[in-house]
């Protein structure tokens, strides 16, 4: 996942950008996606990357759901510009709950629509980064291609 892609070659290659990055760990493991230009969760399958290889549950979220999920994330961006910046500390990080009523309230009423649904269909993500910065309000420096498990392209 190392290598810095243009963005015109991402889209003309099939990439959708990451709008939201819900959680990292080893890698990309939820968030906010387009897929084929419709907003969607996605969530890591498994914890153990050896096992299942960027395999995802993804399901669409619809329009009011995505518009939440983004002012969400403007408000962890906001304070990472802060925290990158050394205005602020981890101690003011949002998700800890308790420090932007905005947020916990954005989280409230969007933690049961982050769990996959029976119905989530499960792809593979191919993963490239376009080089700008890590956290921005329109999203993260890394963008997905998925296809179908024991397929090529999507």
């Amino acid at each position: 996942m190392g290598e810095i892609w243009d963005v015109r070659q991402l889209v003309t290659d099939g990439f959708e950008h990451i709008y939201a990055e819900l959680e990292w760990y080893d890698g990309p493991r939820d968030g906010l996606v387009d897929v084929d230009g419709v907003p969607h969760y996605f969530q890591c399958h498994d914890v153990d990357f050896s096992v299942a290889p960027d395999e995802y549950f993804v399901w669409p979220a619809d329009e009011t759901l995505a518009a939440l999920e983004r002012e969400q994330w403007a408000i962890f961006v906001a304070w990472n510009h802060c925290y990158e910046a050394g205005t602020a500390g981890i101690e003011g990080h949002p998700g800890h709950g308790g420090i932007d009523p905005r947020y916990d309230e954005l989280t409230a009423l969007l933690t049961p629509h982050r769990q996959a649904p029976a119905d989530a269909k499960l792809l593979v993500a191919e993963w490239r980064f376009d080089g700008g910065d890590r956290y921005r309000v329109d999203g993260v420096d890394y963008w997905v291609r998925w296809r179908e498990r024991g397929s090529g392209r999507t």
